[in-house]
């Protein structure tokens, strides 16, 4: 019975572990294409030793511009994230949700703070930094740490959160997200981050594009209008 019951038991664990690993593979690479995968993309330069890369991407039937516009207007203080606000605001977080483009939320630099939660909560901490920015292509965050590090021309230790937008053509583009995660995790770190962080983090970033997609059409409707 013992032989068996066991082999049944290690092929149920087996079966299980390549079901995750199947669903890890589609929510690193949702929506990308094989050049997607393999294309360098800004912030790949910060942080070129990441263990764990996801990118995921979009077509929008929305210029280039008026898809960057919501881009450059993420973070607590200005639009949200577009995402499960609900969900974002169980943290505390006390995210806003903006469904328009700003005007005076437009403008981005190098060094600037985006805030992932109000300025009171978590001791301030809640919060990454403008690595890079190329006005309607690219947004690049890390942590306050490591934009130090790039000040100081060495790794992003922790990753690094790219937002690209491509151009397909005058009135459709599509939007590249690329993660990187830690150069070194520790083991408990790794696991944390694979079990928790990962699967959240494909949620809440496949509604923020999913959003972001169905505002900057919406925009180009009415300007067509």
């Amino acid at each position: 019975m013992g032989g068996p019951v066991t082999g049944i038991f290690a092929l149920a664990i087996v079966s299980g572990l390549a079901v995750l690993l199947r669903l890890r593979q589609y929510a690193f690479a949702w929506g990308a294409t094989a050049d997607d995968l393999s294309h360098p993309w800004p912030g790949d330069e910060f942080s070129p030793d990441s263990r764990t890369v996801a990118t995921r991407a979009i077509a929008i039937g929305a210029p280039a511009d008026i898809t960057w516009s919501y881009i450059a207007q993420i973070g607590q203080d200005r639009a949200g994230f577009y995402s499960y606000t609900w969900l974002e605001n169980l943290f505390r977080c006390v995210m806003p949700n903006v469904s328009k483009a700003v005007p005076e939320w437009q403008q981005r630099t190098t060094g600037d703070i985006v805030w992932l939660a109000r300025a009171d909560r978590y001791n301030g901490d809640a919060r990454l930094k403008i690595a890079r920015v190329d006005r309607n292509r690219d947004l690049v965050l890390t942590s306050p740490e490591d934009w130090g590090r790039i000040v100081r021309h060495e790794h992003a230790r922790d990753g690094a959160w790219s937002f690209v937008v491509v151009p397909t053509s005058r009135a459709g583009s599509r939007l590249i997200v690329r993660s990187r995660g830690p150069e070194r995790p520790n083991l408990f770190s790794a696991f944390v981050r694979a079990v928790v962080f990962d699967p959240a983090h494909f949620i809440m970033e496949r509604r923020m594009m999913r959003q972001i997609k169905s505002l900057a059409e919406a925009d180009a409707r009415h300007n067509e209008g």
